[in-house]
């Protein structure tokens, strides 16, 4: 065997019809794991954050939570047709490196507004979420997409499960903000890893389309059950640790920590078995996870109990990985046809435009009725959402 064939043999063996073999896909999902640490892990904490920045009372934290996600939805599209057009592979690099950038200088802020600034950068230089399935979309179709972006979800809920903990565990040595410049190691670190990828070429089956451009009503459908998921889920993180303090005075940073990471858990154990269930029948699913979402929020309202939280964010959980993993399902079938950097992009965009929605409509409610009102606002928003799934007859394709 030539020296060039020994070459190209490793980058073509083993793989699904797709181009990416199975310990490649995980060792995507494992950078997208410790790049998403920090950007998931220490928000949660922001009310803790502000008051050393002069923010006493953490007034702005639900409007700093979505200031990453305002400029990674801002960001999205704009790098999903930088990736189409030079690769996949760089523009993932580029978002793991700005995630690195934007950490360094969170850490190092000692005002508010150094403090934004570095957020701004987080949300515009990163976006590696979108980035991450635009690369997976170019190589895999069909169901090996739908698991592959299971996975990815499955990373950020590893994220979210671990990193709550450990910055609450870590907190009494060092303080949540400086915990920016130890994670700023970590998207670092994943780049290190991506750079041994291959850059994806996209299956002949699903190159774009030479006829007719696919239906503009279903792929909106798609966007807007994303958009109405990300909000009801999302409009309760940014004072959850401020509500479970409130029912339960005396409570540790770790034990509230562990609340906050139950529901992705939940995820966790469970998004596989889910995503082998609904694969055929996501609109079902999805009208399911909008019921156990509101189910699972109005618990929360109704929690005055450690034991009580953690049934009320079990079911939260249930119904987030249902969510999660239908709407994997329909974004790989949506993605059929359509170039993959503009697609992932675009759905990044909605996806963060729900969060901002969430973290806005946060704020708000919180200011006026204090941290319950958040999730009574997440279990109107799901029962809304459930009733126009149940409504409506559509296929993303």
């Amino acid at each position: 065997m030539s020296t060039e064939a020994l070459r190209r043999r490793p980058a073509t063996a083993g793989r699904p019809v797709g181009g990416l073999d199975r310990r490649q896909v995980h060792g995507v999902a494992a950078c997208y794991f410790v790049a998403s640490f920090a950007a998931l892990g220490l928000p949660p904490y922001l009310t803790e954050i502000l008051p050393t920045l002069g923010d006493r009372n953490g007034h702005w934290a639900g409007l700093l939570y979505i200031v990453p996600t305002v400029f990674s939805a801002l960001g999205a599209p704009f790098w999903g047709r930088l990736a189409d057009r030079f690769g996949r592979k760089r523009l993932l690099l580029r978002a793991q490196l700005g995630l690195t950038v934007s950490f360094l200088l969170a850490g190092a802020a000692d005002s508010l507004v150094g403090f934004t600034a570095a957020l701004v950068l987080q949300g515009f230089l990163g976006g590696t979420f979108a980035a991450t399935n635009g690369y997976l979309g170019a190589a895999l179709r069909g169901t090996e997409l739908s698991r592959a972006l299971t996975l990815m979800q499955g990373s950020a809920r590893a994220s979210l499960v671990a990193a709550p903990i450990l910055v609450g565990a870590l907190s009494p040595w060092i303080g949540p903000h400086r915990q920016y410049l130890l994670m700023a190691v970590l998207p670092l670190a994943a780049a290190a890893l991506l750079a041994f990828l291959p850059e994806p070429e996209r299956p002949p089956a699903a190159a774009a389309a030479t006829g007719p451009a696919p239906a503009a009503s279903p792929i909106r459908l798609l966007y807007l059950f994303e958009f109405a998921f990300v909000f009801a889920t999302i409009v309760s993180f940014p004072y959850l640790i401020a509500l479970v303090e409130q029912r339960l005075p005396g409570v540790s940073g770790t034990t509230a920590g562990a609340l906050f990471a139950l529901p992705h858990l939940v995820y966790l154990l469970t998004a596989g078995r889910v995503h082998h269930l609904v694969r055929h029948r996501p609109r079902t699913g999805l009208f399911g996870a909008f019921v156990l979402v509101g189910l699972g929020l109005a618990g929360h309202g109704a929690a005055h109990g450690l034991a009580a939280f953690v049934l009320a964010r079990a079911v939260l959980g249930a119904g987030l990985t249902l969510g999660l993993v239908c709407l994997s399902v329909l974004a790989a079938a949506a993605a059929e046809g359509r170039p993959p950097g503009r697609m992932f992009g675009t759905l990044e965009l909605v996806s963060k435009g729900g969060a901002v929605a969430a973290g806005g409509a946060a704020a708000l409610v919180n200011s006026a009725f204090g941290p319950t009102a958040p999730v009574l606002a997440g279990t109107a928003a799901a029962a809304l959402a459930a009733i126009l799934v149940l409504s409506t007859r559509w296929s993303p394709r």
